[in-house]
């Protein structure tokens, strides 16, 4: 062989690589990771896995497509010639902004009744989708994903006639991307239903139609063969593609041409960006939150930090807590959870309320809003992991027309794909440390809505500090407090006084 590293395209999954075993091995090294979080897994407890994920098959000599870039880091770091056999497998297809502007005046772009553009960030994410053909599209929450995704259906279907496959976390994103398809194309005569089918629990997996919209559930478990039929595929909150099920469908694709995902939000680690670029392509960051409210296409946002300090004799008591022990003493606590009620009903205009564990604080916080006096004729909805899916898209609807509910959701519910625009206060009653699921609860306040230009999220956290030791839940505000100033999001800490009989 006249080179060290022969890369040999073996679908639009993976590439072979052919080397020395040595050099194998070596790459096999580069690639191999320890889990972010592997230690607290039963398999590795109990000596089942090592903790670790390998990105390179030695057996198979195979590596996801999506990570040659690092391939190529890895010989010039070590001074390896590297040839690909044929043609590089990821050349670039020409497409350009004008080209994308043409094609959306085209389309004539609709929503709620109104003509509407394209804005700048989703033109630069369509090309370079198109351009690219396999891409992690990083795009904050609230920035229009919806319409890239519609641009990219209408592409596909009107220029190259191709099959595709959306795949969603949830039943709610299939009918609201759905729903959307059809308010962008209102005004034209391109028929949705005629081209798109969904698929969720009972739904036929099996159509003719172009398109297809299904959350991962549905269909993880179909053969191999049902993924090859697919030209393009979609990730929507890809930042879940991580999964073993989702996994599985990407690598099932073993003919998508165009392999597309859309996050607002990475978990900040190595492995888990490497498993989404192997499987999808290179991140590209399209455009960030603080960008989008400073054109004024967000709402205008603040946090405010509410710092509970508990009496010295409960930090005493807790002091050295485990985790679990910490937060149940916290949601349980009947001064803390009056606190949450009397902030919720003293704030004006809509109010979303997010909390973890729905007997032991949802249903609680539930009946303490729904039954105080001060409620009045306030409409009050409890949403959990349990509320049929009909039941959440209403609610949703709701308060978009209402200006002055109450939700009180669990963040696996309403943090993740939700679109309210009428949405005013955000009120976090669970601790969390979570990167991903405080950008996407964040990103449920920052629509803009036809009365609405501004929204707060109130970040309560609890101070059990004693003697030098600093609470678990404390240490996640740190880590929150971070992610904040990150993200340029403006923010004030309060520090109150929680006492015993208030």
């Amino acid at each position: 062989m006249a080179c060290d590293l022969l890369i040999s395209k073996q679908n639009e999954v993976y590439a072979k690589l052919i080397c020395e075993r040595y050099v194998l091995k070596e790459l096999s090294e580069y690639f191999t990771f320890f889990v972010p979080g592997h230690q607290f897994t039963p398999a590795f407890r109990n000596k089942i896995w090592d903790g670790k994920i390998r990105l390179v098959n030695l057996q198979s000599q195979t590596i996801y497509l999506g990570l040659l870039k690092y391939v190529e880091e890895f010989c010039d770091e070590r001074g390896l010639s590297i040839e690909y056999d044929k043609t590089r497998p990821d050349l670039q297809d020409e497409y350009s902004a004008y080209h994308c502007q043409k094609f959306s005046e085209q389309l004539n772009l609709h929503s709620l009744g109104k003509p509407i553009g394209v804005r700048e960030h989703q033109v630069k994410a369509f090309v370079n989708a198109m351009q690219n053909r396999r891409i992690l599209l990083l795009s904050p929450t609230a920035s229009g994903k919806s319409l890239i995704i519609y641009l990219l259906f209408r592409q596909f279907l009107d220029y190259q006639d191709l099959k595709g496959l959306i795949v969603v976390p949830t039943t709610s994103l299939v009918e609201q991307l759905f729903s959307d398809f059809i308010d962008y194309s209102s005004e034209t005569d391109f028929n949705v239903d005629q081209n798109v089918h969904r698929i969720y629990q009972g739904k036929d997996k099996h159509t003719d139609k172009k398109l297809t919209i299904s959350t991962w559930q549905s269909i993880y478990k179909m053969p191999s063969e049902y993924f090859e039929q697919f030209d393009y595929v979609i990730g929507d909150e890809a930042h879940l593609f991580k999964a073993t099920s989702l996994v599985h469908i990407l690598t099932s694709c073993i003919n998508t041409k165009y392999r597309i995902g859309l996050t607002g939000t990475l978990d900040g680690t190595k492995t888990h960006k490497l498993v989404l670029e192997g499987l999808f392509g290179p991140v590209e960051r399209v455009t960030t939150t603080k960008e989008l409210i400073d054109k004024g296409q967000l709402a205008d946002f603040n946090i405010k930090c509410l710092v509970l300090k508990h009496p010295d004799e409960v930090c005493e008591r807790m002091k050295k807590a485990e985790y679990k022990n910490e937060l149940e003493y916290l949601i349980l606590n009947e001064e803390r959870n009056k606190f949450i009620k009397n902030l919720a009903v003293s704030l004006n205009k809509n109010t979303l309320i997010l909390y973890q564990m729905v007997d032991k604080h949802g249903k609680i916080l539930y009946n303490m809003i729904k039954n105080t006096e001060k409620i009045g004729n306030r409409k009050v909805f409890f949403v959990h992991g349990g509320t049929d899916t009909s039941d959440r898209e209403e609610i949703r609807k709701i308060m978009e027309t209402e200006n002055d509910a109450i939700v009180i959701a669990s963040f696996g519910t309403f943090s993740t794909g939700i679109n309210i625009r009428n949405l005013h206060n955000i009120i976090f009653a669970s601790p969390s440390k979570s990167r991903i699921r405080n950008l996407q609860s964040i990103g449920r306040g920052l629509r803009k809505g036809s009365e609405k230009d501004k929204a707060t999220l109130y970040d309560i956290s609890d101070d059990l500090r004693t003697k030098g030791y600093m609470n678990h839940t404390l240490k996640h505000f740190v880590e929150r407090s971070k992610i904040y100033t990150e993200e340029k999001f403006p923010f004030k800490i309060y520090k109150i006084e929680l006492k015993h009989g208030r």
